[in-house]
């Protein structure tokens, strides 16, 4: 596996990831932890497949349950935060907090040991936050109190989304010699513990119609399957900075998702959000480049 392959399978996951936000709505209205447990189902199976046809199983016993433990809280935890958000608040604005976790990367990479954090990266941050704050600011003007109430839940639980993921890829950068096929583990592992958690405190709602079982399985396939697995190789063995750097075109291809399917208006607040968010971001990637 060369640097350059490396580094193009994990822009597969970045394309995968735009329609996390899409397929995520046409799941509804089937309950977040649920929604865990059939997503992971299927992208764990998916794992299985591939172990069973490279002959990796030999190398899941070597790993140390502790890796397990960290792979399925950050996987468990990212989704469950994400789901729930999409469920309580505006799915694009929602994705464009969730979508935050590019720059919080940068940001946690620079406070690492041989890096350090300036004043562009403090820029970049103002910049996007400057984005989040349009999209909360907005929806309190046009908003009632109750609807505002759900929506700012929704938004504060897409900040602890974007704050799990990136805490969740940084350090996996530190496990490189952990093969990928552990995730497949991962991914069997939040399902069952998402089921679980399902049965005790949620109401059980299939989806009500072809396009919601579509959608979950999309879902199971791609951004919540495939992706997990070509990200691993591709922040293991690729160009982390390129990807950092690629990952700020997320939530604009994620709102274009939404917008083409008519899930999204296309307002000028919800682009110039779009923006901000990404081009605070790209400002944070440029000052890294620029530090080293």
């Amino acid at each position: 596996m060369t640097r350059t392959r490396a580094t193009a399978f994990g822009f597969i996951a970045i394309l995968l990831w735009s329609l996390l936000a899409l397929f995520t709505v046409g799941s509804a209205p089937v309950p977040p932890l649920l929604l865990n447990a059939l997503t992971f189902a299927v992208g764990g199976a998916l794992g299985l497949v591939w172990v069973a046809r490279s002959g990796g199983f030999g190398q899941l016993r070597r790993v140390s349950w502790k890796v397990y433990a960290f792979g399925t809280a950050g996987l468990f935890g990212y989704h469950l935060l994400y789901f729930s958000a999409l469920r309580m608040a505006p799915a694009a604005e929602a994705g464009l907090i969730a979508y935050l976790w590019p720059l919080l990367i940068v940001l946690f990479s620079g406070l690492l040991p041989g890096e350090r954090l300036t004043g562009l990266h403090i820029l970049g941050a103002t910049v996007a936050f400057a984005g989040a704050a349009l999209i909360v600011g907005g929806r309190l003007v046009e908003g009632g109190v109750t609807l505002t109430e759900t929506a700012l839940a929704g938004y504060g639980l897409a900040f602890l989304c974007a704050l799990t993921w990136a805490t969740y890829s940084v350090l996996s950068r530190r496990l490189g010699e952990v093969p990928t096929a552990s995730v497949a583990v991962f991914c069997l592992a939040t399902a069952v513990l998402s089921a679980v958690a399902h049965v005790l405190t949620e109401a059980t709602v299939w989806p009500q119609s072809g396009v919601g079982w579509l959608s979950v399985l999309a879902l199971g396939l791609g951004p919540v399957g495939l992706a997990f697995y070509v990200w691993d190789i591709g922040v293991k063995k690729g160009d982390i900075q390129v990807l950092g750097t690629a990952s700020y075109a997320a939530p604009l291809l994620s709102t274009l998702a939404l917008v083409l399917a008519g899930q999204a208006q296309a307002d000028l607040r919800l682009l110039l959000a779009a923006g901000l968010v990404a081009g605070g971001a790209a400002l944070a990637a440029w000052a890294s480049a620029r530090a080293k």
